[in-house]
């Protein structure tokens, strides 16, 4: 069974209508059925135009979204924020701590060498 980590509301998402062009005639034409939806913290933008009513575009607008790239890689990063109980930040400034970090400097015979 899938459990659910958060959910996306509406206010997380900013939505614009605007007319299309194209087929579909003058209704489409006239009428803001267009959809174009930007999500908040990721940055992405997704488009629904390709039907006349404007249900079918909101639709179509969020199963593009879902697909984004930046969509996905911000979900992904969400999850594992929550699976871990860390930020992206965190989890970085951890990995860069000093005891955790490996330099490499040549020596005077020109080998590489590995210190801590």
């Amino acid at each position: 069974m899938k459990e659910l980590l958060f959910s996306i509301n509406k206010k997380d998402l900013k939505i614009d209508y605007f007319s299309g062009t194209g087929a579909g005639g003058q209704y489409r034409n006239k009428h803001q059925n267009c959809v174009r939806i930007h999500h908040n913290e990721s940055g992405a933008i997704s488009t629904g135009q390709s039907q006349r009513d404007r249900k079918s575009n909101i639709r179509e607008a969020l199963y593009n979204l879902i697909k984004n790239p930046k969509f996905r890689m911000w979900n992904n990063m969400k999850i594992q924020e929550i699976e871990t109980g860390l930020s992206m930040e965190k989890r970085i400034e951890e990995m860069i701590s000093p005891e955790n970090l490996l330099v490499e400097c040549k020596d005077e015979n020109n080998r590489w060498t590995l210190t801590k």
